[in-house]
């Protein structure tokens, strides 16, 4: 049996000429695609708007899967870290971050493991009491490195440096050439993880559990990389492994 692979969902919010698309729930396709490639059965769960479900419907979803994916998309809305938002904060879905917030901290009470791809890493850090730069041009005058490229998505634009020893190493080596489309990133990092990448400009590029195989998470996107570059195929292989299958095709 393939192990069942949670992806939370995003909406469409922009018009469609589809009537049956507007405000569609949806999930990356590239990461279903990876899921299923090494072995694993992707399932989408979209996020409730009604804010009073969602504790209860992450509470229900958790015994359904194995192992989660938090996907790239919006902001995270600053209230969930106890700030306003700044000018150049962008669109945030306040619905999408308490679902998930939910959805995270019932799926480590549960034991199950977790791989968030950008946006995922910094909902990640919130859920778990860290806290982010809403916009790193802005705010962090060190990071000087292009992080929201010009280049098509697919193809990498910066290096970042790994923790000799850590689970991401044990996947990717000491280095890796990634892609990198965001302007928000971890800032201070939640007292249960630990940075296992950076950024040659200092910026978090990744980040485990300190105590456990539980976490894994990365700032860029290897959904958009893996056909390209097959060395990222194993972050996808990870979790599938770690939510009890063997990470193959």
């Amino acid at each position: 049996m393939r192990p069942i692979i949670a992806l939370t969902g995003d909406s469409m919010v922009a018009p469609s000429p589809v009537i049956n698309l507007n405000y569609a729930d949806m999930a990356p396709n590239m990461i279903k695609n990876a899921i299923v490639k090494v072995g694993g059965a992707p399932l989408i769960l979209p996020y409730p708007e009604d804010d009073a479900a969602a504790a209860s419907l992450a509470a229900q979803y958790v015994d359904v899967f194995d192992g989660l994916v938090l996907p790239g998309g919006p902001d995270v809305d600053p209230t969930f870290y106890q700030e306003e938002p700044i000018q150049a904060m962008g669109r945030a879905t306040y619905q999408k971050d308490r679902f998930e917030i939910a959805l995270i901290k019932a799926t480590l009470k549960a034991n199950k493991p977790i791989f968030a791809i950008c946006r995922g890493i910094q909902i990640l850090n919130v859920a778990l009491g860290g806290n982010l730069y809403q916009d790193l041009p802005s705010q962090n005058p060190q990071a000087t490195i292009r992080h929201a490229q010009a280049a098509p998505g697919q193809w990498p634009t910066h290096h970042v440096a790994i923790t000799p020893g850590s689970h991401l190493a044990a996947l990717l080596g000491t280095s890796s050439y990634v892609n990198s489309r965001h302007h928000q990133a971890v800032k201070d990092v939640a007292a249960s993880l630990k940075v296992t990448a950076k950024a040659p400009d200092g910026v978090v590029e990744a980040v485990e559990s300190k105590e456990s195989n539980l976490i894994l998470g990365v700032q860029w996107h290897p959904e958009n990389m893996w056909q390209q570059f097959p060395e990222q195929l194993p972050l996808f292989a990870d979790i599938v492994k770690r939510a009890g299958g063997d990470g193959n095709e």
